[in-house]
């Protein structure tokens, strides 16, 4: 049996393929992932959305979890699976608990955080969640989603940051220097933006080593 994680980036999918879990990077495009998915097959225990996030919440800051309680869109919500949720907590005491947002958009200003929070009540936004919720759906396994926090809800990514993501969850570093180049001003946001997601990413890796086998999945 096994646990599948569900990724935006590659480096987060090398961090979640720990024993027990097969992960699989969506590179932000929704429908890719879809297809990456829909074409696994073998005994899939749960699916677990799990990597950085963006903050809705003014209250949430970089490094803070967020373990999802419900995944939502504008127009779709799905229940995660109460026994790994509360599984999760135990693990991870601290997380904050509540609704996340899963978009087919990178929501990159602060303006639009603010309106989608008030308007859903979700803590945080990433762009796989949705696409793991699903997925879980149609193969009728438990949902779970734990992410960590790399932007606040007052940050603006950069232009370079909105370009970096390869479909694989590879860095096009290509696209970067050229946004760089094209706006230099940029770089002191970009520099920002990479020491905020090396803080969200050894968090993760942290709650990756205290959820353990099977992200605390394993035998739902």
């Amino acid at each position: 049996m096994t646990i599948l994680a569900v990724t935006g980036l590659a480096k987060e999918a090398e961090m979640a393929g720990v024993a027990g879990v097969v992960a699989v990077a969506g590179g932000g495009d929704a429908d890719g992932l879809a297809q990456k998915l829909n074409a696994l097959h073998g005994d899939i225990r749960g699916v677990i959305s799990i990597g950085l996030a963006g903050a809705l919440s003014p209250l949430l800051q970089v490094g803070h979890v967020v373990i999802a309680d419900q995944i939502m869109t504008g127009a779709e919500i799905w229940d995660c699976h109460e026994t790994w949720r509360v599984r999760l907590t135990s693990r991870l005491p601290y997380a904050h608990q509540g609704q996340i947002f899963g978009s087919d958009v990178i929501i990159d200003k602060a303006d639009t955080k603010s309106a989608l929070h008030a308007a859903t009540g979700a803590l945080a936004v990433d762009m796989e969640s949705q696409v793991a919720a699903r997925f879980a759906a149609s193969r009728n396994v438990p949902l779970a989603a734990l992410r960590v926090i790399s932007d606040d809800a007052t940050h603006v990514l950069p232009p370079a940051a909105l370009v970096a993501m390869k479909p694989d969850g590879g860095i096009a570093i290509g696209r970067v220097l050229g946004s760089l180049l094209r706006k230099p001003g940029q770089v002191p946001a970009l520099i920002r933006t990479a020491r905020t997601s090396n803080k969200a990413f050894a968090e993760l890796l942290r709650c990756l080593n205290l959820c353990g086998v099977g992200i605390a999945g394993l035998d739902l």
